[in-house]
């Protein structure tokens, strides 16, 4: 061997298979004249390379440099070793070992498939499946590791001459591509109407948009599930869907096929149109404007935004091609396009979103008029991704699905292999190993058996695909919940620990395993519900949190709930206790004159034993209740959000003499009932705002001063509440204090699992130490 010469074996982990990475790096090496190889492994990817010193430096620089736009590297380790001469550099087979790579999530269509789309010369002109190795579906459609094409749905389609020879070319855009097809050999659509049947028509795509331009609600087969569809400016059709689907005012998300389309009816700033525009393709919560409420009738009733998506697979782009009569090469992705869809995830209420054509027929009889299907199998559930963006806060992901999942959180250490089953509401599952957290698709609330199921397949898909082999089994600490007893049936199976943990430090731990904090912080735990140590409920916290545990150090004095977990979506029955309590039994009749407030009276003064909260969110739900805005919710967080949407144009006032700071113990009583007397709601509402924002700053000032910790954690799904985190932070932007939220998980419970995660597997590492 040449004595300028020497060998290297490199090991990448990362976002690496699936996306491109092998093409990648053959081109370069080739460019550059190394030799060697490279392929994929249950680790990522390995690569052999022999060169001159100058030669392995330019291909470090340009391996850094110019990723494939679906890579991620997390890690990059290398050795010189001992090899023979190579003649070349070659892509070999994959290899199977220890698990220790991740699947890429599903992508949008890229532009240059896009382009191909609608170009008539191209082969797969108007091809509904078209991919390459930039865009596609990646998780969906994946049952093992390593993602090759055999490991997924697409093993039922052999490739044809043509895609094995761009799917065997390294210089092709499609090398390697698992799901790449074409018209003579992948997946293909059918058009059947409401009853099943099929219907005859050589254009499914075509006959689809006349369908829908006349006032006709479809079912739409995606990536990870069903779409129900419907013409967003048709407010006829969007009444009826929301007649057929039972949902009177939880609003719809639309798709348009770009930002400036969209621009007639929304303010879209430029973080927002980077995420819509983005491989992951979101559904981004943006500003109405003034006229919206008016052209876009019945799609988002009484809020400030509406969810906006734009088209991610060939099927959506192939609809806004038939808006504007499939003119050739026309420029979908930047002009206007006259075409508004509401699309909405298919389910009947509150069931797992639908993934194949039976499934869809059979639930969703009675809401569908026609069925959009194709033959290619969706192996994992994965509804669409909805993220808030706000220039004035960090963006927030309210539901982290496609796009998002499976990326790798990577935690500051290594932890023991851990599965941690999450909560009630807006349930995920989060699995570890060694530094990675790998967060489920967003799986729904545990109130039925569907969900139930759905958890456990997600679960053992996460454990098949990632080879975990688990000590520890988190959970949360209420035993009652579903996701507790799945937790105890694991532990069982795997020999594990099972180690439940407190809602609210889950809470809060999801935020220092994002952020890598070790050391203590002050945790601001807000939300709903969640079972404390002491057998009640909270969900108004202020914690100290470190690697060993948690102390409670201040909370909202609780309110009953009579009724219970119904006091979720009946704020009144809160209010009228409160009123009843406070001899204000008049006012409660006044206000909910068609409720029963003398059942709730009853309960009062008969000392029937009523549950108390501390919980922020039953406060906005009283709140609500109290100045009108709101008594009973159609969909969770109604009240709150429609609070929040009151106060927006007013300057709130902190009425401090009015709320009582004892022993940590922020008690509201005295402002509460001077708000129930108050005639103004949006003044009053901008009020309650700013007071409760305040009031909590001010308790986080003098617990940081007591506690000497300067690092702040937000979390519970009250901090989606801008309005209140803005105030709060306003509040505390004197003070020398370092805040962190949740950006890369939810801060409502879907982030959750990820915090069980990290509370278990920092035990045990402290346990061991």
């Amino acid at each position: 061997m040449d004595s300028n010469l020497y060998t290297r074996r490199i090991r990448v982990r990362g976002t690496v298979q699936g996306v491109g990475f092998r093409p990648f790096v053959y081109v370069i090496a080739v460019s550059e004249g190394l030799k060697g190889t490279v392929l994929n492994d249950g680790e990522g990817v390995e690569i052999i390379l022999q060169g001159t010193k100058e030669q392995q430096e330019v291909f470090d620089r340009r391996l850094k440099k110019e990723l494939p736009p679906l890579a991620s590297v997390d890690s990059l380790d290398e050795a010189v070793v001992e090899y023979p001469v190579f003649s070349s550099f070659r892509i070999i087979e994959s290899r199977s070992s220890a698990v220790k790579t991740t699947i890429p999530a599903d992508a949008a269509v890229c532009k240059d498939c896009l382009a191909e789309l609608v170009d008539p010369s191209n082969r797969r002109y108007r091809y509904p499946f078209i991919n390459c190795t930039h865009c596609g579906p990646r998780y969906t459609i994946t049952a093992h590791i390593p993602y090759d094409r055999p490991q997924t749905s697409m093993k039922d389609f052999p490739m044809c001459s043509l895609c094995h020879k761009e799917y065997t070319d390294p210089l092709d855009r499609r090398f390697h591509a698992q799901p790449n097809a074409c018209w003579n050999c992948g997946p293909q659509l059918a058009l059947k109407d409401k009853d099943g049947n099929l219907i005859e028509t050589d254009d499914p795509i075509a006959e689809t948009f006349k369908l829908i331009k006349k006032g006709a609600i479809g079912a739409i087969k995606g990536l990870g599930g069903f779409h129900l569809v419907c013409d967003a400016l048709n407010s006829q059709t969007v009444r009826e869907l929301r007649k057929r689907k039972n949902r009177p005012s939880k609003p719809f998300a639309i798709m348009t096929a770009n930002a400036k389309s969209a621009k007639r009816f929304l303010v879209i700033d430029q973080e927002a149109k980077n995420l819509l525009e983005s491989s992951a393709a979101p559904i981004v919560l943006c500003p109405k404007k003034d006229r919206t409420d008016e052209l876009l009738d019945g799609i988002a009733p009484d809020l400030s935004t509406i969810g906006l998506m734009l088209p991610y697979t060939p099927i959506h782009w192939l609809l806004f091609f038939e808006a504007v009569n499939r003119q050739p090469h026309y420029p979908l992705a930047s002009e206007e396009v006259p075409l508004y869809l509401v699309m909405t995830s298919a389910n009947a209420g509150g069931e797992p979103l639908v993934i194949n054509n039976k499934e869809a027929e059979e639930q969703l009889q009675g809401i569908a008029d026609f069925y959009l299907e194709h033959n290619r199998n969706i192996l994992i559930r994965c509804d669409d991704s909805v993220i808030r963006s706000d220039l004035s806060e960090p963006t927030k992901i309210i539901r982290r699905a496609r796009g998002y999942v499976p990326k790798v959180t990577k935690l500051p250490r290594k932890v023991p292999s851990c599965i941690a089953t999450g909560s009630w509401l807006k349930n995920t599952a989060c699995v570890s190993k060694e530094d990675s957290a790998i967060l489920s698709q967003h799986i729904g609330d545990l109130d039925r058996v569907s969900n139930c199921t759905t958890l456990s397949e997600a679960i053992e898909h996460l454990i098949e695909t990632f080879d975990i082999h688990p000590s520890i089994i988190a959970c949360d600490f209420h035993p009652d919940f579903f996701s507790t007893r799945l937790a105890e049936d694991l532990a069982d199976k795997y020999g594990a620990k099972l180690f439940p943990v407190q809602h609210h430090h889950a809470h809060i731990a999801s935020v220092m395993a994002q952020h890598g904090l070790e050391e203590p912080v002050l945790g601001v735990a807000l939300d709903g519900v969640g079972l404390g140590t002491d057998g009640t409920s909270w969900g108004g916290e202020i914690l100290l949190v470190d690697p060993s545990g948690f102390l409670r150090l201040s909370h909202f004095k609780p309110v009953a709930l009579p009724g219970g977990d119904k006091c979720a979506k009946e704020g009144w029955r809160i209010a009228a206790a409160f009123l009843a309590k406070h001899g204000n039994r008049n006012l409660a009749r006044e206000l909910f004159p068609n409720r029963n407030v003398q059942m709730i009276f009853h309960l009062i003064d008969s000392n029937f034993p009523i549950p108390q909260s501390s919980s922020l969110g039953r406060l906005f739900d009283m709140a609500a209740a109290l100045l009108r805005v709101k008594d009973f919710s159609t969909y969770e967080g109604e009240a709150p959000v429609l609070l929040e949407y009151a106060a927006k144009n007013k300057n709130g006032r902190f009425l401090r003499e009015m709320v009582k700071r004892e022993n940590g113990i922020l008690n509201l009583d005295e402002f509460l009932l001077h708000l129930a007397q108050r005639q103004d709601t949006a003044e009053a509402a901008a009020d309650f705002h700013t007071t409760i924002a305040s009031a909590i700053a001010e308790e986080l000032i003098e617990q940081s001063t007591k506690a000497g910790i300067t690092k702040i954690c937000f979390s519970g799904g009250c901090c989606l509440n801008n309005l209140m985190i803005r105030q709060i932070k306003n509040a505390l932007k004197h003070q020398k204090l370092k805040i962190y939220e949740s950006t890369e998980v939810p801060c409502n419970d879907g982030g959750l699992s990820l915090g069980q995660l990290w509370v278990a597997g920092m035990a045990n590492v402290i346990e061991k130490e």
